[in-house]
C-alpha cells in the first residue's frame, strides 16, 4: 500500500512543475523574437528611407548628388556631407543660397558655396560672387550661369563617406545594392518574427487544449 501511495504521488507532483518548467522556457525566446521582428521593422524602415532619400528623389527631380570633401562650409556642411543639388533658372538665384557651380565650365571640378553677392558685366550679363561659410575670403573669380549645375535641396551627413570610398565607381549602383541587402534583411526579420510568433500562439493553445481535456 506505501508502495501504491507513493506512485500517486509522483504525477501530483511533478506534472505542476512540468507546467512551470514550461512557461519559463518559453518566455525568452517569445522575447527574442520580439526584439528580432522589432530589429527587421527598424531596419527595413531605414532602408525604404535612405532608398528614397539617396536615390528615389534625385532621379525624379533630375537632381544631381556630390560628396563635400573639404571644411570650407564647415560646420554645418561638413566633409562627409552627402548633397542633392536641383537645377533652377538662373534668375531665381538670391542671396544665401548655397549652390554648386563648376570651377571651369565644362570640366568636372565643383564648388558648393554660398551666394554673397550679385553683380553685372557691362554687357548685363548677372554674375555671382560666392564663398564658403567657414572661408574668410570670397572665391576668386565670378561665377557666370553656365558654370551653375544647381541650388542645394537637401543634404545628409555622413554618408558622402561612403562615396568617397567608392572612388569613380558607380556610387548609385553600391547603394542600391545596399539599400536592396537591407530590405532583404529587414523583410526576412520580419517573416521570421511573424512566424515565431504564430507557431507560439499554436503551441500555447495546444497546451491549454491539453490541460483542459
Amino acid at each position: 500500500m506505501v508502495v501504491l501511495n507513493s506512485l500517486r504521488t509522483h504525477p501530483s507532483v511533478q506534472t505542476p512543475v512540468g507546467a512551470s518548467a514550461t512557461t519559463v522556457g518559453t518566455s525568452s525566446p517569445r522575447w527574442a523574437h520580439r526584439i528580432g521582428r522589432a530589429v527587421g521593422v527598424v531596419l527595413l524602415s531605414l532602408a525604404v528611407l535612405a532608398v528614397s532619400v539617396l536615390i528615389l528623389v534625385p532621379k525624379v527631380i533630375g537632381a544631381q548628388t556630390y560628396s563635400v570633401l573639404t571644411n570650407s562650409m564647415a560646420p554645418k556642411y561638413s566633409p562627409g556631407t552627402f548633397i542633392v543639388v536641383q537645377p533652377v533658372p538662373f534668375d531665381e538665384l538670391k542671396l544665401g543660397d548655397v549652390i554648386t557651380y563648376q570651377i571651369k565650365s565644362g570640366q568636372p571640378g565643383v564648388i558648393t558655396h554660398r551666394i554673397t553677392g550679385i553683380g553685372f558685366l557691362q554687357t548685363g550679363e548677372k554674375t555671382l560672387t560666392l564663398k564658403g561659410d567657414n572661408n574668410d575670403v570670397v572665391d576668386p573669380d565670378a561665377v557666370r550661369e553656365m558654370q551653375v549645375r544647381g541650388k542645394l535641396l537637401y543634404a545628409v551627413p555622413y554618408v558622402g563617406f561612403v562615396g568617397n570610398a567608392l572612388g569613380n565607381s558607380d556610387r548609385s549602383l553600391w547603394l542600391v545594392i545596399g539599400a536592396v541587402g537591407l530590405i532583404g534583411y529587414g523583410g526576412v526579420a520580419v517573416f521570421r518574427g511573424v512566424r515565431s510568433s504564430r507557431n507560439s500562439t499554436k503551441a500555447k493553445d495546444s497546451e491549454e487544449a491539453g490541460q483542459n481535456p
